[in-house]
């Protein structure tokens, strides 16, 4: 054979190994023997090949009375060591002293001799990999290809406390933590019923993070449940850190500023949601639940408004309307009227402004813009910073600047005044997302309202209509009961009517619509009937 074609065979096997060092995601050959393979020896040094440079994980070998060699591998801190060391090897070695002439394969994995709950019998040693990674235990026994996990995973999560991001006056305190098992434990202990499904998939290359689709059979209609299915199928990335990577890749329109996902850290949210015909998607690691579809009336909505009374649930929710256009279109409507149309302004108020205005050397634009760009940096600023210091440093950097920015000239008192009641208003909003699409489209209509005055906000308040309109939320009308006009929906909409008038679910949503019986309030009926 000629020398080159030699050294092109060697280079090409010195390819091949490199490649293969690599972990894929099918198995290898050798593992694949190791599956038939009842030597204990052999897998415990293919698993030990596999799994090197993990000094985490433990090897824990030990013999039965019957002389087989067994041995138990789990990552340390993240299982019950002392539920593994009594219940599992204790067990062994204690029941195994009292089988005699029976088969202790029998005993293990027919007979259940082992008292450790959601066990499971597996063949391969790659999924043994992942039931250890997975914060599980795998038991080899020498002389049987079988393999034995436990699941008894114990590691540290943060205990079950206040919503610190949406607190409530009379609603429950609990919020959701970054363990799904107790996540889907608050939403049972609320939903009682048969119907209350969920479903698991497993996603993530590396990070393998279990998502949980959590819907109410007869109320969220089976086409929804399949879409989010199709959607979630196609989520193929090396890691899914939160529930946030999974919004981004389900939402049908990426690159809207509006969310079309809702999401909460409340699960008395997620039931009403759930009782609605919604869809909740818990992700592992993550204290925020999804939920969808979701409508722009419902990102208005707080938890506060179903459980004050319905007067002053109305009331509130009138104001959070208001602030949210003050939230958009005060800055724009102050420079509108100050550059193009002065004469709308009272003659007093006006030989004020323009006063104020006198020694600043900006245009009103420029004089809105640094404002709006320094509030902006506070607000981020606070939220960076320790808790401890955080709003007193916004609070004091806030006076400070406003204060010096209008003795040095730079800034008008009114329009520290305008930037302040807008940063107040986009506070109101219950949701984060949508108050920072509102932030977001501030500038931009701003800009148009330098140039065209109040035709200019005008044109991009139809442009910012046509786009929600034509929004979707996994096939729901984003505008949906205000356009489309839907009048069953309304009671829940600017509106909240009484619990007892509530008859009906969202009728786009819901695939069963009738909510209670009219006769709610019976018991009027019932009195009157008495006397």
């Amino acid at each position: 054979m000629p020398f080159w074609r030699k050294f092109l065979r060697t280079l090409h096997a010195g390819n091949g190994k490199s490649a293969g060092n690599s972990r894929t995601e099918q198995s290898p050959p050798e593992a694949k023997g190791m599956a038939s393979s009842r030597s204990l020896a052999v897998r415990l040094a293919w698993l030990k090949e596999e799994l090197k440079d993990c000094s985490d994980i433990i090897y824990r070998e030990f013999v039965i009375s019957t002389g087989q060699r067994c041995a138990l591998i789990y990552v340390r801190g993240m299982i019950a060591q002392d539920t593994a060391q009594h219940y599992i090897v204790r067990s062994l070695q204690r029941e195994s002293a009292q089988l005699k002439d029976r088969n202790i394969y029998q005993f293990l994995f027919e007979d259940e001799g082992l008292t450790v709950s959601q066990t499971s019998v597996i063949h391969d040693l790659n999924q043994g990999i992942n039931a250890v990674m997975d914060a599980g235990a795998l038991l080899l026994i020498d002389g049987d290809a079988r393999m034995l996990t436990f699941s008894i995973s114990s590691y540290p999560t943060r205990a079950i406390e206040e919503t610190p991001n949406e607190s409530v006056i009379r609603g429950p305190r609990e919020a959701f933590i970054e363990d799904l098992e107790k996540n889907l434990t608050l939403l049972r202990r609320r939903i009682k019923h048969k119907n209350f499904k969920t479903q698991a998939v497993t996603t993530g290359r590396y990070t393998q993070t279990d998502i949980v689709l959590a819907y109410v059979e007869g109320l969220c209609k089976p086409e929804l449940v399949k879409e989010v299915q199709r959607r979630l199928s196609y989520l193929k990335m090396d890691g899914v850190m939160s529930s946030s990577y999974v919004e981004e890749c389900i939402e049908d329109n990426p690159y809207s500023p509006f969310p079309q996902v809702q999401y909460t850290e409340r699960p008395d949210v997620v039931s009403a949601a759930l009782l609605e015909g919604r869809i909740a998607i818990l992700v592992n690691g993550s204290p925020m639940v999804l939920m969808a579809p979701v409508t722009f009336p419902m990102l208005l909505q707080s938890a506060e408004d179903y459980y004050q009374r319905y007067v002053a649930a109305n009331w509130i929710r009138w104001i959070r309307y208001f602030f949210v256009l003050v939230s958009l279109l005060l800055p724009s409507l102050y420079i509108a009227i100050t550059t193009f149309h002065p004469e709308m302004i009272p003659a007093q108020l006006l030989i004020a402004v323009a006063s104020s205005r006198e020694i600043v050397p900006f245009p009103a634009l420029l004089e809105a813009f640094a404002m709006e760009l320094a509030f902006e940096a506070l607000r981020e600023a606070s939220i960076r910073i320790p808790k401890s210091i955080g709003q007193a440093v916004s609070i004091i950097g806030a006076l400070i600047i406003g204060t010096a920015a209008v003795q040095a000239g730079i800034a008008s008192a009114a329009m520290v005044i305008i930037v302040s009641l807008t940063g107040i208003a986009s506070f109101i909003i219950p949701h984060f997302d949508l108050g920072l699409a509102f932030r977001l489209l501030r500038f931009p209509i701003m800009i148009l309202a330098s140039l065209f005055g109040l035709y200019g906000i005008a044109c991009g308040m139809i442009l910012i209509y046509i786009h929600l309109v034509n929004l979707r939320s996994f096939g729901v009308p984003y505008m949906s009961s205000i356009a489309p006009l839907v009048t069953e929906d309304l009671g829940d909409t600017l509106l909240r009517v009484p619990w007892w008038r509530m008859y009906k679910r969202p009728v786009q949503i819901a695939e069963q619509e009738t909510r209670q019986k009219n006769n709610a309030r019976g018991w009027e009926k019932e009195k009157s009937e008495l006397e």
